[in-house]
């Protein structure tokens, strides 16, 4: 997959392309939606399939003060979209500048000008431009005197109860309910990020851990997780069954959040690597203890019950590019 930055960066050869437009957030089975039904008109006209999405989130540029709430940060988003099969990535960079478009330009110097698209696929729900002045029937018009196709994809529902939604999965992830994000994403949620230098207790308690910050990365449940934990060997992500805190380390009087990983049976040096934590299921609340050994006994049965957990999941063999809910 070839990643643009700039729209004058566009080939002559990628022109013509069918592009799917959002923010896709978390990349979830509605998002699935739309980039599958722009791929599969790509593949009937012959021509490439594009994705135009914007950095930072537009959310992030007109509330810059709220707190983390990205599902899929950026490193994440481009290898999702590189397993769906998108030919080229076009990331606009989201600035008063860009934000100051409207509508009928976006068309114009995106769409025609930039992209020459031969097809547009959105959401049902998609808006663009200064106020919002653009959507699905604005492009639908457009497209009619400019000579591109427009497609708008319905909601995605998983049944009648089941919304699918970057703000259900958050709302989920905020509960510790990791089985119900994992539905309406189609695998397990994943934080990724570099191993950092910590305070190496856990190595002294008998339980050395991996140190990752969240950075831009939605906070789920302060809690203890049965997870998987990927490392990058070779472009080849290998997954290994472990246990998380995701918290402030009350007992140590900590208070910057953290995701501290315990991989099973596994010793090698991880500091400067770059690992990916899929979050399979909530084990228990955050806790303060009264002193180390009272620490070191809870430790040993989270686990134990990690290890019941995760022997009860349908993982497939390694390398795998991400957990899926099953090994279907």
């Amino acid at each position: 997959m070839r990643l643009i930055r700039y729209i004058d960066d566009v080939p002559a050869a990628l022109k013509g392309c069918v592009v799917a437009l959002g923010n896709f957030d978390g990349l979830h089975r509605g998002h699935q939606a739309v980039i599958g039904k722009a791929k599969a008109l790509a593949h009937k006209k012959n021509v490439p399939l594009a994705v135009m999405t914007f950095e930072p989130h537009p959310r992030a540029f007109f509330t810059p003060n709220q707190d983390a709430f990205r599902l899929s940060p950026f490193r994440i988003k481009c290898r999702q979209m590189r397993i769906m099969g998108v030919d080229f990535l076009y990331v606009q960079r989201f600035n008063a500048a860009f934000s100051s478009n409207s509508a009928d330009v976006f068309v114009d110097k995106f769409l025609i000008d930039g992209l020459q698209v031969s097809h547009v696929v959105v959401g049902y729900d998609y808006v663009f431009g200064t106020k919002r002045g653009g959507n699905a029937d604005f492009l639908k018009a457009r497209g009619k005197e400019a000579g591109f196709g427009v497609t708008a994809v319905e909601e995605f529902r998983i049944d009648a109860k089941a919304q699918v939604s970057s703000t259900a999965i958050r709302e989920f992830l905020a509960e510790g309910a990791c089985k119900e994000a994992a539905v309406l994403l189609d695998r397990h949620w994943e934080i990724a990020g570099r191993v950092e230098h910590g305070d190496q207790r856990g190595r002294h308690l008998g339980f050395p851990t991996a140190n990752l910050p969240l950075g831009q990365h939605h906070n789920p449940r302060e809690g203890v997780y049965g997870v998987r934990a990927g490392i990058d060997r070779g472009g080849e992500t290998v997954w290994y069954n472990a246990v998380a805190n995701f918290g402030r380390r009350p007992t140590f009087n900590k208070t910057d959040v953290l995701l501290e990983v315990h991989f099973f049976d596994f010793d090698e040096d991880l500091y400067q690597k770059q690992l990916r934590v899929a979050l399979v299921e909530f084990i228990r609340p955050e806790q303060k203890f009264d002193g180390i050994e009272a620490l070191k006994t809870q430790l040993m049965r989270d686990c134990e019950r990690a290890r019941e957990i995760l022997a009860d999941q349908d993982f497939p063999a390694n390398p795998y590019p991400f957990v899926p809910i099953s090994g279907d």
